[in-house]
């Protein structure tokens, strides 16, 4: 049977769940009184989302909400979105994510951002279905033993999917409560988190039955998404308005409290599109942990004091491929921001002088054919080299080689992982 899904309906300053705020309270709204109203304004208003799918009965596949929740993970939904059902696509089941490779749910997941995701949800469905038979475990302990899921995201698939009193804590949330409770604290401190923490499971034991949670859980979501902004909430639209501790006090726009970002450390970085005589490219293969791992970009690394950029290139592939290379012309230069770095990625054309590439700083190595590459999962800055590759072969030739439509040797040869 097709699934269905709740289509939304627009909300309304005029909704007798927003009358105008009575006098500025005093008191903290009680938590029965927010689930009443949020349950209310949830079932009427709720978002029209691809996971959202109920069959005959009414339930929710937890397999598809274990994927979006996972995929939300400090994403906007309409990032989020394409990505979750190519990924139904590819993997419609647990077992068919559990039976691929690796490299496929990197390939997936490409462009996503925060790679541990998709190496986490990869292992936990092979632990699923070697350990539980395919079927996602609904019990607390069992579902936070699976690699990815913490705190929240527990919450959600235990409320969401199956019916049971847990309660969220997402930034949408975090959001709604700082204002509705007036918490001025900054986010990310630890008694703030552990005051939003208690919140939000008030709200949960307030209600009356266990299988209500799912349903507030996702009205405080759509609530943060749609009505109560980051910046210009409309609170008149809101179901909380005359229950929202910070609306009443005038500082809703200065909650939840932040605090002020550092300047983030910033990198030089330099990456090498080593051609062969054959037209082919050399790529290399991240370790499977730390930071982007698993996925394959043009080797290369980061500048190092009082080095020039072909310095650098030529020492960072000595040392992570043993390989020595010949530094010709650039061809761009990427900018790109990370949560916690920023950098600019210099690409340059490079031609192998001698010796056989090794696995010495890389988990694996392959020779590829330009067009090739679209079978592997890149990070977003190497993708942004291979525009600009498309772009530069598609104009002319590039440095090296002179015939990169030469075709001496079939396919791209790759080493197995050291």
């Amino acid at each position: 049977m097709t699934p269905r899904v709740r289509p939304a309906s627009v909300a309304s300053p005029l909704s007798p769940l927003s009358p105008l705020p009575p006098a500025p309270l005093s008191e903290p709204p009680s938590p029965a009184t927010l689930t009443a109203r949020l349950l209310a304004w949830g079932q009427d208003q709720a978002r029209s989302l691809p996971w959202r799918t109920v069959d005959a009965e009414g339930r929710r596949d937890p397999y598809r909400t274990w994927v979006s929740e996972i995929m939300l993970q400090q994403t906007q939904v309409s990032t989020v979105i394409p990505y979750f059902e190519r990924w139904l696509t590819r993997f419609p089941t647990v077992e068919a994510l559990a039976a691929a490779p690796p490299d496929d749910a990197l390939k997936a997941w490409e462009g996503l951002g925060y790679y541990a995701r998709a190496r986490h949800l990869h292992r936990a469905a092979q632990i699923v279905v070697a350990q539980q038979g395919g079927h996602l475990p609904h019990t607390r302990a069992e579902l936070a033993s699976l690699p990815g899921i913490g705190r929240s995201t527990l919450g959600a698939i235990l409320s969401l999917a199956f019916g049971q009193r847990a309660a969220v804590l997402d930034g949408n949330l975090k959001r709604v409560l700082s204002r509705v409770f007036d918490v001025d604290t900054p986010l990310g401190q630890a008694a703030t988190e552990a005051r939003l923490w208690a919140l939000s499971e008030a709200l949960v034991m307030a209600l009356d039955r266990d299988d209500q949670a799912g349903p507030l859980n996702e009205a405080l979501m759509d609530l943060g998404a749609t009505v109560c902004l980051p910046r210009s909430p409309a609170c008149l639209a809101c179901p909380l308005t005359g229950h929202c501790l910070a609306q009443a006090r005038g500082v809703q726009a200065g909650r939840p409290v932040r605090t002020p970002r550092k300047a983030l450390p910033y990198f030089d970085v330099t990456c090498g599109l080593i051609w062969k005589g054959d037209g082919r490219l050399l790529i290399a293969q991240r370790p499977p942990h730390g930071m982007l791992g698993g996925l394959w970009e043009f080797p290369g690394g980061k500048q190092e004091p009082g080095e020039s950029l072909p310095e650098c290139l030529r020492r960072e592939i000595m040392e992570e491929l043993g390989i020595a290379i010949e530094v010709g012309e650039k061809l761009t230069a990427v900018q790109h921001t990370y949560t916690h770095l920023r950098i600019t990625l210099h690409a340059f054309h490079c031609r192998l002088l001698h010796g056989e590439p090794q696995a010495l700083g890389v988990a694996a190595w392959a020779w590829a054919w330009p067009e090739e590459l679209a079978a592997y999962a890149f990070p977003v800055t190497d993708l942004k080299v291979i525009r600009a590759l498309q772009t530069a072969i598609s104009v002319g030739p590039v440095s090296w080689p002179d015939d990169v439509g030469a075709r001496k040797q079939p396919l791209a040869q790759r080493t197995p992982s050291s």
